[in-house]
C-alpha cells in the first residue's frame, strides 16, 4: 500500500473521488457537494486554521488504485471538559473493507498527531464546528441529512477492532409532522400564551439582521459553553444565515420573546439532500437554477431541525412547549411538510434528549464519536454529562 499526501489540485480532486468510488453503490448514500468538503480544507474559509493544522492522505494499493483516505488535524480550541490529555482529530475517513488498510491509515494519523503533542484522537469528526461531518453512522443507514457523514456498516468494526471506543453517541429523532403531539404541550403552551409578555414570530428574510441579532443573543446564552460550542459573533451568524437564505423557508425559523427580548430560537431548514442528491456533488449556476426549479415545482416533504434552545432563565418553565406549539400551528396545518428529523443530540445532553422524546419522536439514526487513547494503559472515560 502507498500513502500519498494531498498537496495539490490533482490530489485534492482524488480526495473527493475516493469517497465517491467507495460509496457510490452503498444504499442510501448521497454525494456531498464538492464545495462543502473543499471549504473545510480552505485556509481562507475555515477559521479553524487560525489555531490548528491539518494533513490529508490518500491510500493506494499496489496497482495504484485508490482504496482509502483520511484527514488528521490539531485544533487548539478543541477541548472537552474533563480531558486529561490534548486530543487531536481524524475525519473524512474512507477505506475498503480491509482491516490492514484501515490500520495503515489510523497508524499514520496517530503518529502525525503524536508528533504534535496529542495524547488521543477523536473521530470521525470535523476540522471545525460540530454541526457538520461529525460522527460515524452505526444505525440508520438511510439517506443522510445535509452536512452529515455517511458510511457503510463495516466501518464500525474497522474502528473498534483498531481500539477506538465510543466517546459519545449521537441520536437523531424524527416524527410525523401531521400527528398530534402529547396533551402536555397544549397545556404548557396555554399557560404561557395567557401571559401577554410572551410573543412569537417567524423569521422574515427582509429583516434578516434583526433576526440574526436575536439568534446570536439566544445562542450565546443557551448553547455557548455546552458540548464544545463557542460564542458566536454577529458577523459570523449573519454569514451563516446569508448562506442559508436561498434555501430557507421563513416559516420554519421561529423565535419567542418575553417583553420583546428574545428568549428562544428554533432553526429548521427544508431537507436539502432531497435536492442535492440530484446534483452529483456540483453546485454551479446550472445546479442553482435546478434547485430553484425543484423548490418551485415540488418542494420537499421533509424538514430538518438544526438548533433549538431556550435561554437558561426560562428553561424548565414551559417556554420550549410554547415555541414548539407556536411554530407547529403554522408548520402542521399551513405548510406542505410531512416528516421532521432533528440533527443529532449527544447522549451527554439529557435535557435535550428528554425534550425530543417528550415530543413523541422515535430514533431515526445513531452516530458515534470515537476516541482512541495513545497510552493504551490509561483509563478510558466517556464524554461527561451536561447538567
Amino acid at each position: 500500500m502507498e500513502l500519498v499526501i494531498v498537496n495539490d489540485k490533482h490530489t485534492a480532486k482524488q480526495f473527493l473521488d475516493v469517497h465517491v468510488l467507495l460509496n457510490k453503490d452503498v444504499p442510501g448514500w448521497v454525494r456531498p457537494l464538492d464545495r462543502d468538503i473543499n471549504a473545510v480544507f480552505d485556509t481562507e474559509k475555515n477559521k479553524a486554521f487560525r489555531h490548528g493544522e491539518l494533513v490529508r492522505w490518500l491510500l493506494k494499493d499496489d496497482s495504484g488504485k485508490l482504496i482509502g483516505r483520511i484527514a488528521a488535524f490539531v485544533n487548539k480550541k478543541y477541548k472537552t471538559k474533563g480531558d486529561e490529555q490534548p486530543t487531536g482529530g481524524i475525519g473524512f475517513f474512507d477505506v475498503i473493507n480491509d482491516q490492514q488498510a484501515a490500520n495503515f491509515l489510523f497508524d499514520h494519523a496517530r503518529d502525525w498527531l503524536k508528533a504534535r503533542g496529542m495524547g488521543a484522537m477523536d473521530g470521525p469528526i470535523n476540522f471545525g464546528e460540530r454541526n457538520n461531518w461529525w460522527g460515524l453512522v452505526v444505525e440508520g443507514f438511510h439517506e443522510p441529512l445535509y452536512g452529515m457523514n455517511f458510511n457503510p456498516p463495516f466501518y464500525k468494526d474497522l474502528m473498534e477492532n483498531y481500539g477506538f471506543k465510543p466517546f459519545f453517541h449521537q441520536y437523531c429523532y424524527g416524527l410525523n409532522v401531521k400527528e398530534r403531539v402529547q396533551d402536555k404541550f397544549y397545556t404548557r403552551h396555554a399557560a404561557i400564551a395567557a401571559d401577554p409578555a410572551f410573543s412569537s414570530r417567524h423569521l422574515k428574510k427582509n429583516q434578516m439582521e434583526k433576526y440574526v441579532k436575536d439568534f446570536v443573543h439566544v445562542y450565546n446564552k443557551a448553547w455557548a459553553g455546552h458540548g464544545g460550542n463557542k460564542e458566536m459573533g454577529f458577523q459570523q451568524a449573519l454569514k451563516l444565515f446569508n448562506q442559508m437564505k436561498p434555501v430557507m423557508d421563513e416559516k420554519l425559523v421561529w423565535f419567542i420573546y418575553h417583553n420583546n427580548e428574545p428568549i428562544g430560537a428554533w432553526l429548521n431548514l427544508p431537507s436539502l439532500n432531497e435536492y442535492f442528491k440530484h446534483m452529483n456533488g456540483k453546485f454551479g449556476l446550472l445546479q442553482k437554477l435546478q434547485l430553484l426549479w425543484m423548490k418551485w415545482t415540488r418542494g420537499t416533504k421533509t424538514f430538518t431541525g438544526i438548533l433549538f434552545g431556550i435561554v437558561p432563565e426560562f428553561q424548565g418553565k414551559g417556554a420550549d412547549a410554547y415555541m414548539i406549539m407556536e411554530g407547529g400551528a403554522i408548520i402542521q396545518y399551513k405548510l406542505q411538510y410531512e416528516k421532521y428529523e432533528m440533527q443529532w443530540i449527544g447522549d451527554f445532553n439529557p435535557k435535550m434528549i428528554n425534550m425530543a422524546e417528550g415530543l413523541g419522536t422515535t430514533i431515526t439514526r445513531k452516530l458515534t464519536t470515537y476516541r482512541y487513547l495513545f497510552d493504551r494503559t490509561k483509563e478510558f472515560k466517556r464524554h461527561p454529562q451536561l447538567v
